[in-house]
């Protein structure tokens, strides 16, 4: 069965324009530096793999498998050595020949592509480092109502109640979706405190 796999980073944005009929859809809404296999529809894609239910697997581009280039060619790797072909439809790039053997131009290509996705994830950080600092100059950047220049560790952000009830779902073997919808916050914040463990 052909899959696609269809990620947006955040919870706002629609996922809509991705999806298509009669196609297995699997959705994640999280930030592409977030490892495929730690993502929940990845995971179940994955799982779905591994029962022989996929035969294919689409994506609107390549960087919508992640931003992290080793993170990318992992998962393209596991897909290949199961006889999946991922087909990247913006790019037009298929990983498998019609005979089932690798297709090494996709492979270079994808490698370009992947290293130009996180390239791109350093430069969004970057402009948004260069925002802060110049609101900072301006006096008017505050973060999450912290005093200007007082960054958050990482010990005072899973210290507060809503995090410290995250991390007690978590280890109770909870979904990111159940998780969410008993904290009552986005999935973003569930992953992040995920992240964090």
């Amino acid at each position: 069965m052909k899959a696609k796999y269809i990620r947006v980073s955040t919870i706002e944005q629609n996922e809509s324009r991705q999806i298509e009929k009669d196609v297995l859809s699997y959705i994640d809404k999280c930030s592409g530096s977030i490892p495929f296999e730690k993502r929940e529809s990845a995971l179940k894609l994955i799982s779905d793999i591994n029962k022989g239910i996929i035969t294919s697997v689409h994506v609107h581009s390549i960087d919508r498998l992640g931003r992290d280039t080793i993170d990318i060619l992992k998962t393209i790797s596991f897909l290949t050595e199961k006889g999946i072909c991922l087909i990247s439809e913006k790019e037009g790039v298929k990983t498998l020949n019609d005979d089932g053997t690798e297709n090494l131009i996709s492979k270079m290509i994808i490698g370009i592509l992947s290293t130009l996705s996180e390239f791109e994830l350093q430069r969004i950080k970057e402009r948004q480092r260069e925002g802060i600092e110049k609101a900072r100059i301006r006096g008017n950047y505050k973060s999450n109502g912290r005093p200007k220049g007082n960054i958050e560790t990482k010990d005072e952000f899973l210290s507060k109640p809503k995090n410290k009830k995250i991390i007690k779902l978590l280890k109770e073997g909870r979904s990111v979706r159940e998780c969410a919808k008993l904290a009552e916050c986005s999935i973003n914040t569930i992953q992040k405190v995920k992240g964090m463990l």
